[in-house]
């Protein structure tokens, strides 16, 4: 089976999406089950391959680039279709494929206005596509092009489907990303031209290959150099996370997204800026990374304070969980700015851990919103009365946001904190140890917004506004798109080494030239 695998599995991964949303595009818009059924299986088959991935993947070698693919793409230039998988991008191509049939199965009967089945789906499977290409994508060119093919679909997600505001969010979040993705492109064809010659097939080229360019890591290049073309590369994944002070469209992407466009966000598109610091970034310019790390660290502390104070501030519920994700992708990038294999690992299980417990919150929220068509916190109250089964999830998923130990958010922020006590030879260890410091308090600012959060939705009695309403709890589709994302919560808290085994190699190997800094 690896045989196979070898030859078309990440490459099948990419683009079953596509021919699935080429198919329901040729299906008439009124088949609207036809749609739901080619969507699902279409998600299935890609889940599938993903599984195939998993079970045929040497952990014994997850430090070496397997599945590799490497084709002639665009010959004048020297871009390649080189595809392959490691232990760090391996979780979260797994994430990936594991969320997004989640998803299409809560949509089959929550589709948001206005009612287009066919191009809600096909939206997500594009999405699909640009989500699973960016993270097996080991050429810079090839990367960019992934990167870039999610912003359409969500725009049009957030501003054909989204909320009240959703004009305003939508291009607020295109712009946003399009700029730090202009700075970026700048930063790939820097490096491109200032990286050595190597050997394609007997001629000497540049290469956009991120394989070679992690092992000439900026060699040669001049200090001051490295720091402005890292500087590009910041501008671009910090805005993605999104990082301290890029941050602002977020709240308002995520609260005028339909529920599906809110978890999508959270759980894997957040994902794509951290991952483009530990594969591009760092392992290419270790000589910028040290510089920025300091900034970076602060950036993600003040992030931390500042995401938290904000989720004090909310009246909407979901605008609360939006402001969260700032605070818990802060722990992401404390975790990344101490450039040790500890916090880079740390940094990834954040990143699944986060992806899991927030698209399970935005789940609840848009199931509140659609049995009390409303998110407003004060008008809220008695879930666990009215409907004990959300009631009692949203208490599991408040308790693994916050940093319980035995669910998998614990070993997202615990080692991340501790991971700024001993950093990088060459870093500040004092500053990181205030960073600690910072970070370890903004765990109690958790703790205080999403009990503050728990006590006002799920706890007293129903508001007079609601209180003779009979509220629907649970639907098929909820438990059939929630309980898998509820045990791998659990799986992953109880046994965090399932993940960290998978990282550790690679995230060693991406920081090999760290130390001759």
């Amino acid at each position: 089976m690896k045989d196979l695998l070898n030859g078309w599995g990440p490459t099948a991964a990419v683009f079953l999406p596509l021919v699935g949303a080429a198919v329901l595009l040729a299906i008439p818009k009124s088949e609207e089950t036809l749609h739901k059924v080619v969507a699902l299986v279409t998600s299935l088959a890609v889940f599938v391959v993903g599984v195939g991935l998993l079970a045929t993947f040497d952990y014994d070698k997850s430090a070496k680039m397997q599945f590799l693919v490497d084709k002639t793409w665009i010959e004048m230039i020297n871009s390649r279709y080189i595809v392959a998988i490691d232990g760090i991008s391996l979780p979260l191509i797994a994430l990936t494929v594991f969320v997004v049939p989640l998803v299409i199965i809560y949509s089959w009967n929550h589709f948001p206005e206005p009612h287009n089945p066919k191009a809600f789906l096909t939206l997500i499977l594009v999405l699909e596509t640009g989500m699973v290409g960016t993270f097996v994508a080991q050429d810079l060119l090839l990367f960019f092009v992934f990167f870039e093919l999610v912003l359409l679909p969500m725009y049009f997600m957030i501003g054909v489907f989204g909320g009240e505001q959703r004009k305003y969010a939508s291009l607020k979040f295109f712009l946003y990303t399009a700029f730090g993705s202009a700075l970026m492109i700048v930063s790939i064809l820097a490096t491109y031209f200032l990286s050595p010659k190597v050997n394609i097939d007997g001629v000497m080229q540049h290469t956009f290959s991120m394989i070679e360019l992690s092992n000439w890591a900026g060699s040669g290049l001049a200090k001051g150099t490295a720091i402005l073309i890292f500087g590009g590369f910041f501008m671009g994944f910090g805005i993605k996370v999104p990082m301290f002070p890029f941050h602002t469209w977020l709240p308002d992407a995520h609260t005028q997204a339909p529920t599906q466009g809110s978890v999508i966000l959270a759980a894997v598109l957040l994902k794509l800026g951290t991952y483009g610091f530990v594969r591009i970034a760092i392992p290419i310019l270790p000589v910028g990374a040290v510089w920025w790390a300091p900034i970076i660290g602060g950036l993600a502390v003040i992030g931390i304070i500042y995401g938290a104070l904000g989720c004090l501030a909310q009246t909407d519920m979901k605008r609360l969980i939006a402001f969260s994700s700032v605070a818990h992708m802060g722990y992401v990038m404390l975790g990344i700015s101490t450039l040790t294999s500890f916090g880079i690992n740390a940094a990834i299980f954040g990143m699944v851990a986060h992806g899991l417990i927030t698209g399970m919150l935005f789940f609840l929220a848009g199931s509140v919103k659609d049995r009390f068509h409303t998110l407003e916190i004060k008008r809220l109250g008695g879930l666990l009365l009215q409907a004990p089964r959300m009631g009692w999830l949203l208490a599991f998923s408040c308790m693994a946001s916050l940093g319980l130990p035995g669910l998998a958010g614990f070993w997202g922020e615990f080692p991340a904190i501790l991971s700024a006590y001993s950093p990088a030879d060459g870093l500040n260890v004092p500053l990181f140890r205030f960073f600690m410091v910072v970070a370890a308090i903004g765990t109690v600012f958790a703790a205080g917004y999403l009990l503050w959060l728990l006590q006002r939705v799920a706890f007293g009695t129903p508001t007079e506004e609601f209180e003779d309403e009979h509220i629907h709890d649970m639907h098929l589709t909820d438990y059939l798109a929630w309980s898998p994302m509820i045990i791998l919560i659990v799986v992953l808290g109880v046994y965090p080494n399932l993940l960290f085994k998978i990282t550790d190699g690679a995230v060693i190997h991406s920081l090999s030239h760290i130390a001759g800094h």
